[in-house]
C-alpha cells in the first residue's frame, strides 16, 4: 500500500509560463482541500496507484447564484479563470432546475475544463428569493479589476506578490462569500431547490473534480465499467447507474456525495448541521467527427441530460 500522499493531478501538468503555473497551483490547493473532505477521491487515487494507472483531471465544477443586486452568478468566479487564460466553450440550459451553465477551456489541452453553473433565482418562488436575498445582501466584494489584471500578467509579478495573490484567489473559493446562513432558510430552500440550499451553505467551494477514464492507460481500468468495479471493490459507494450508452461520446458516473457538518445559525446561535458536500466524478470520452474536416477527435463538451442527473447527487432528503 502507498503511504505517502500522491502528487496532485495538476502538479503533473507542464506549465508554459508563470501564469499557467499559478493556475495549476490554485487547482492543486483546491484539490487538496476537496480531497480531505471527499475521502472517496483519495480512495480513487489509491485504486489508480495500485493499478499503475494515471489520474488526469477532466474538469472541475462550481455552483453559483444568479442575482441582480448584488450582481452575482457565473461571472462571480469565471472572470478569475478568464484572467488566467480560460475562454467560454459551451453553453447549457437546465429549464426544470432553473439552471444555466458555461464550460470553459484553456489553450493548454492538459488543463482541466471548468463547468460553472448558476441558479436563475428570479424563477423561484417569492419566499425562496427572499431567503436567498437575505444572505446575498452581504455578499463580499469580488476581486477588483486591478487584481484580475495582476492575474492576467502574473509572469511579471514578484515571487512574494505571487504568494499573496494566490492566497487571495484561493479565498474566493474556500471562504463563504456571505454570512453564515440561517438553518430555517437552508431547510426551506431545500424543499424547492436542493441546488439553492447547497450553494447557500457551501458558497463557491468546488462541487466536484473528475477523473478522465481515457487517461488511465492500463487494461484493468481501461473503461468506465472496469473503473467502477474496481472502486466498488475498494469499498467506495458509487452512483447506481452510468450515464450514457457504451461507445457514445460521453459517459459519466460518480461516487456518492459525502456529508459534512456545515455552520448555520439557529435561534441567534451559531451551530452546525450535516449536509451533503461533494462527490467524485468519472468521465469517459468518445470520438466525434469534426463537422468541417470529418476527422475524428475526442468530444470535449458536456451533455445536458447527463449533467441533470449528476446535479441530483447532492440532494438531501428531509
Amino acid at each position: 500500500m502507498t503511504t505517502s500522499k500522491p502528487i496532485g493531478p495538476h502538479g503533473q501538468v507542464d506549465a508554459a509560463d508563470e501564469r499557467e503555473r499559478f493556475a495549476l497551483d490554485l487547482f492543486d490547493i483546491l484539490w487538496d482541500r476537496y480531497r480531505e473532505r471527499v475521502t472517496y477521491a483519495a480512495a480513487y487515487e489509491q485504486v489508480v496507484a495500485d493499478a499503475g494507472a494515471k489520474f488526469v483531471n477532466d474538469h472541475i465544477a462550481f455552483r453559483t447564484f444568479a442575482c441582480q443586486q448584488p450582481l452575482t452568478g457565473i461571472s462571480s468566479i469565471s472572470r478569475i479563470f478568464e484572467a488566467l487564460g480560460y475562454v467560454a466553450a459551451g453553453n447549457y440550459d437546465f429549464p426544470n432546475k432553473h439552471l444555466s451553465a458555461i464550460h470553459f477551456q484553456h489553450s493548454n489541452p492538459q488543463f482541466p475544463k471548468l463547468f460553472i453553473s448558476e441558479l436563475r433565482t428570479w424563477e423561484l418562488s417569492p419566499d425562496a428569493r427572499q431567503r436567498i436575498q437575505r444572505s446575498l445582501t452581504d455578499h463580499r466584494t469580488g476581486l477588483s479589476s486591478a487584481t484580475l489584471a495582476r492575474l492576467n500578467s502574473i509572469a511579471k509579478s514578484a515571487a512574494t506578490e505571487g504568494v499573496e495573490l494566490l492566497r487571495k484567489t484561493v479565498g474566493q473559493f474556500q471562504e463563504l462569500p456571505w454570512p453564515i446562513p440561517e438553518k430555517d432558510d437552508v431547510v426551506a430552500l431545500n424543499e424547492e431547490s436542493q441546488y439553492a440550499a447547497w450553494v447557500l451553505v457551501h458558497g463557491y467551494y468546488v462541487n466536484h473534480f473528475t477523473s478522465l477514464i481515457n487517461s488511465h492507460n492500463v487494461d484493468a481500468l481501461s473503461d468506465i465499467e472496469k473503473t467502477v468495479a474496481a472502486m466498488k471493490n475498494a469499498g467506495i459507494p458509487m452512483k447506481d447507474a452510468i450515464e450514457g450508452q457504451a461507445r457514445s461520446k460521453l459517459r459519466q458516473t460518480a461516487t456518492q456525495a459525502v456529508v459534512v457538518d456545515v455552520p448555520v445559525r439557529d435561534k441567534n446561535a451559531e451551530t452546525t448541521m450535516p449536509w451533503t458536500y461533494a462527490y467524485f466524478e468519472l468521465a469517459e470520452r468518445g470520438d466525434v467527427p469534426d463537422p468541417a474536416t470529418g476527422q475524428q477527435s475526442r468530444f470535449e463538451g458536456f451533455l445536458g441530460a447527463q449533467a441533470t442527473h449528476l446535479f441530483e447527487m447532492t440532494r438531501v432528503s428531509q
